[in-house]
């Protein structure tokens, strides 16, 4: 009893394996990448408050610096 189960959950996850779609690979072009740009004698905005803005002009943004994450393992 026990193994027929098992032969029905194994032969259940092949057929959902087989059956599931398969994602296309995703193409990215550069018109879809919105990354801030600094660009001289463009317009500084000057604005107030927590404001969503589509084409931000960077003029600093601190500094940026890496450092690699160390974790103790456990006791």
């Amino acid at each position: 009893m026990v193994v027929a189960l098992i032969v029905v959950l194994v032969v259940a996850l092949v057929a959902a394996i087989a059956l599931m779609p398969h994602p296309k690979d995703a193409q990215v072009s550069d018109a879809d990448l919105q990354v801030p740009t600094v660009e001289d004698g463009r317009e500084v905005m000057d604005i107030g408050g927590t404001v969503w803005i589509d084409d931000p002009n960077v003029i600093w943004y601190g500094d940026l610096s890496t450092q690699p994450i160390h974790a103790d393992g456990g006791k």
